[in-house]
C-alpha cells in the first residue's frame, strides 16, 4: 500500500469510495430492517472494490463477506450461516491481516454477523454502531477518504435513527420520553 494513490481525491479507488458513501448513508437512513439489509450489502460490495483498489485486502475480505452475509440475511437468520460467515472471516483475517490494524475490519464484520443475523431494531444498530468505529479505525488508517466519510456520516445517522425509534417506540426508556 502506498500513500500517494490513497491521498489522491479523484483517483479510481477513492471514486469507489464515494459510491461506498452514499449507499452507506441512504442505508442507514432506513427505518425498515430489510431496506436496511439491501442498502448494507450493496455498500458493501462497493466497498470490496474501494478496498481492494487501496490495496487493504483484509478490509476487502471483510467488506466482500459482509456484502454476502447481508444478502443472505434477508432471505435466513440460520445459525448455521452466521457460523459459518464468522468463521470465513477468522480465516480471511488469518490469510490477510499482517498486523492489529487488519484485523479491525475482521472482528466489525464478526460483530455485525451477530447482529444481523440474531438481532433487529435498536438493539441490532446499536452493535452496528460499535462496527462502524471500527471500520472508521481501519478507513483511517487505510487513507480511505470516501470511507472515513461514510464511517462518520453511518455514525450520525444511525445514532440519530436509534433516537428516533426509541422515541417513537411505546417501551422508550424515561430519558426519552417527553416531559
Amino acid at each position: 500500500m502506498t500513500l500517494v494513490p490513497r491521498m489522491q481525491l479523484f483517483s479510481p479507488a477513492q471514486c469507489v469510495g464515494y459510491g461506498a458513501f452514499v449507499l452507506g448513508v441512504v442505508a442507514f437512513t432506513q427505518r425498515t430492517d430489510r431496506r436496511l439489509k439491501l442498502l448494507q450489502a450493496s455498500q458493501a460490495l462497493v466497498y470490496t472494490v474501494h478496498f481492494l483498489l487501496l490495496g487493504n485486502l483484509p478490509a476487502s475480505a471483510s467488506a466482500l463477506l459482509s456484502s454476502i452475509r447481508s444478502f443472505l440475511a434477508l432471505r435466513t437468520r440460520s445459525r448455521l450461516l452466521a457460523a459459518t460467515i464468522i468463521g470465513l472471516n477468522i480465516a480471511a483475517g488469518a490469510s490477510f491481516a499482517k498486523n492489529g490494524a487488519g484485523w479491525l475490519p475482521v472482528i466489525s464484520s464478526c460483530a455485525a454477523t451477530l447482529a444481523i443475523f440474531y438481532m433487529q431494531g435498536v438493539p441490532m444498530r446499536l452493535v452496528l454502531l460499535g462496527c462502524t468505529t471500527l471500520w472508521l479505525a481501519n478507513n483511517v488508517i487505510s487513507g480511505s477518504i470516501g470511507g472515513t466519510l461514510l464511517e462518520l456520516v453511518i455514525a450520525a445517522v444511525n445514532a440519530s435513527t436509534i433516537v428516533r425509534m426509541l422515541r417513537t417506540s411505546p417501551e422508550r426508556p424515561v430519558c426519552l420520553r417527553a416531559s
